[in-house]
């Protein structure tokens, strides 16, 4: 009790919270336990006794103690420390974490009863666990247990070490053949894992003579390799390894792969000729070689993946073929079908082949959602729900904000925050929102907003189902910093603000792994060379953590690439995230709507980011009370290419 009180005094005045009591004594036993020190941490732990926070330590200690287990016998002392701790009340993510590694310890050392016990508790699943689990049901149902581990063998992925046994078992067994390790072998290459490739091309290389061999010279010069095939060598083996190098030269270039394709189909299969022309069209589809339709339609009625088959879809749509949209979309598995985005192109496709009831009959339910092509599909339907819908409908009182800031778990994030611990507050975080409603949410994102965690706040305001508060969800924090820059270099707000939250969703300390920094993400190179063009003097890298200088240079950002993009914020989007100069390469030769542009860009990470900033584009316009414009008019049309195929010149770094 004497702790929420406290707790509450901290929401109250933030100048305490920044020196959570017990937080140097904490942060000392964190180091303790990543130098691996029981015996420090120890001492620490004996004085954060009845810390909030000693749940953590007592998670380090017993982690330590597993990992000192690992070599040896599992003592009896530390089985029962461990279910102690895995009985306890507290609702945390470390719980079902050191549940995890306790049964990896069980697992490994073949301790099934302890295993068996103790399994059915876990939460969240774990392949490395599903097949010791699997291990341990050997003993009782082998044939069962083998055919189980059968379903996790067609994948392209490697997989733990506890599901090498089953799988040499089952093979042994008969229960996986030939043929199926062939598939899969497949699949590791469609997947580029040539680690895993090489492996299963060893078992086959009694039927296949050098077939491993062959995969080696083949990945190391897949062009040189595809020259070596004749009739008199073309057996199954060789194909398979042709095939990869054909899908590998046309990564690089669908030309080079056609040219080589032509010389040595004649020595496959039809079968496995559909095949390849389904790769080839997805490569080709990626590359937004015009092509690729063409090879499409060459692949017959072969199989394709989920990732072949969108990119089918977005080869008809660069191409504006409508009746190939539709075909491809039905052609797609059921799931896949009723994603939205699919959804979306289907019922754009009837409406353009004149079966517009039809097509209404699909944006109706899409338009309720509050995405991308939620907000798209409304606007087709003349009507826009996902912004009527966003004025709040509830707003948290004192007694709402008290009971939720007195559950450990958001008690627990707020003082690991505060520590600087924001990954071990993440896990916090969402784990105590996985059991809230929607009224709880709101006033866990209005706690988050008081505590300046405004990504936390956004988190949690996204999650709820029926009652939303899109202010919170699109929160605009430092508006007041912002708008001298803004005005400065004439940009639209809610864009700004759109990109700003994708990029850091306002945390000022974020940092990705790729070293981009502050609320802009702004790499390090970029700031320099903006420093350099704004006449900064004695800028150095440290200051790009600095809030007025981060939204300095990354304004001045915006805005060069605005003007080298034709003013148009998808093409500046999508700039800021993959490049300037891809940007514009990955225009067409005629002219496309936004929203095409969008949807074909190759990467996926930049077809999303472009997706969601301009989504939160509209939200932040309508909350900002700017004259309403849709997100159809906001994409715009997107020129072709200039006709000789020339970028303009870059006078910015290539990567932001």
């Amino acid at each position: 009790m004497r702790f929420i009180l406290y707790f509450l005094l901290l929401i109250a005045s933030p100048a305490l919270a920044d020196q959570p009591a017990g937080s140097t004594d904490f942060l000392a036993a964190h180091d303790a336990y990543l130098a691996g020190d029981a015996a420090k941490l120890g001492r620490y732990a004996r004085r954060l006794k009845n810390s909030p926070l000693e749940v953590y330590v007592s998670y380090y200690q017993l982690r330590l103690g597993l990992d000192d287990a690992d070599a040896k016998p599992v003592p009896d002392s530390l089985e029962k420390d461990v279910q102690s701790f895995l009985s306890r009340p507290d609702d945390t993510p470390l719980i079902d974490m050191l549940r995890v590694e306790w049964l990896k310890l069980l697992g490994k050392k073949q301790q099934w009863d302890l295993f068996d016990a103790e399994y059915p508790h876990l939460i969240n699943e774990d392949t490395e666990l599903a097949c010791y689990a699997l291990q341990s049901s050997r003993r009782t149902q082998e044939l069962a247990a083998l055919r189980k581990a059968r379903e996790l063998w067609f994948t392209g992925k490697g997989q733990p070490e506890s599901c090498g046994a089953l799988f040499e078992a089952a093979l042994t067994a008969g229960i996986i053949n030939e043929h199926e390790v062939s598939q899969r072998l497949r699949l590791a290459l469609e997947a580029n894992n040539i680690s895993l490739a090489t492996k299963l091309a060893e078992r086959l290389d009694d039927t296949y003579a050098g077939l491993s061999a062959a995969l080696k010279s083949a990945s190391a010069d897949p062009d040189r390799y595809t020259e070596k095939l004749t009739q008199h060598n073309a057996d199954e083996g060789q194909r398979i390894v042709t095939s990869f190098a054909l899908q590998r030269l046309a990564k690089q270039s669908p030309d080079m792969a056609a040219a080589r394709w032509s010389k040595v189909e004649v020595f496959f299969p039809l079968t496995e000729q559909h095949y390849f022309y389904g790769r080839l069209a997805y490569e080709a589809a990626r590359n937004l070689d015009g092509r690729a339709l063409q090879w499409y339609k060459a692949a017959a009625f072969t199989t394709l993946d989920e990732k072949q088959s969108a990119w089918r879809v977005r080869a008809a749509l660069r191409a504006q073929d409508w009746v190939t949209v539709l075909a491809s979309v039905n052609a797609m598995s059921e799931a896949q079908q009723h994603e939205s985005t699919w959804q979306y192109w289907k019922a754009r496709a009837l409406q353009a082949l004149g079966r517009v009831a039809e097509a209404r009959e699909i944006f109706a339910p899409l338009s309720a959602e509050y995405s991308f092509y939620g907000q798209l599909a409304g606007e087709e339907l003349a009507d826009s729900p996902v912004l009527s819908a966003a004025r709040p409908t509830f707003k948290p009182d004192q007694f709402a904000i008290a009971a939720v800031s007195a559950l450990p778990g958001v008690q627990r994030t707020l003082a690991l925050y505060r520590l600087g611990l924001r990954s071990e507050a993440l896990d916090e975080w969402r784990w105590v929102l996985r059991n809230l409603n929607d009224r709880e949410l709101l006033t866990a994102a209005e706690i988050a907003r008081r505590n300046k965690m405004y990504d936390r706040a956004i988190g949690a305001a996204e999650k709820t189902i029926n009652m939303h508060d899109f202010s919170m969800r699109y929160l605009a924090p430092y508006r007041a910093d912002l708008q001298v820059h803004i005005r400065k270099h004439g940009l639209d707000e809610a864009w700004v603000y759109g990109l700003m939250r994708q990029e850091s969703r306002f945390a000022t300390s974020a940092k990705s792994d790729v070293g981009a920094a502050g609320l802009m993400q702004i790499m390090p190179s970029t700031a320099r060379w903006a420093a350099n063009q704004l006449g900064m003097k004695g800028y150095r890298n440290a200051l790009i953590h600095q809030l007025d200088t981060n939204l300095r240079l990354g304004t001045y950002y915006m805005k060069t690439i605005l003007s080298q993009s034709d003013n148009s914020p998808v093409l500046a989007s999508a700039a800021y995230n993959a490049g300037p100069l891809r940007a514009l390469q990955w225009r067409a030769d005629q002219p496309l709507e936004g929203a095409i542009y969008t949807e074909t860009i190759p990467f996926e990470e930049t077809r999303e980011y472009v997706k969601k900033v301009m989504s939160n584009t509209v939200y932040y316009a309508y909350q900002f009370g700017d004259p309403p414009r849709s997100l159809k008019q906001r994409l715009g049309i997107i020129a072709a290419k200039p006709a000789d195929n020339q970028t303009a010149d870059r006078v910015v770094p290539d990567v932001p």
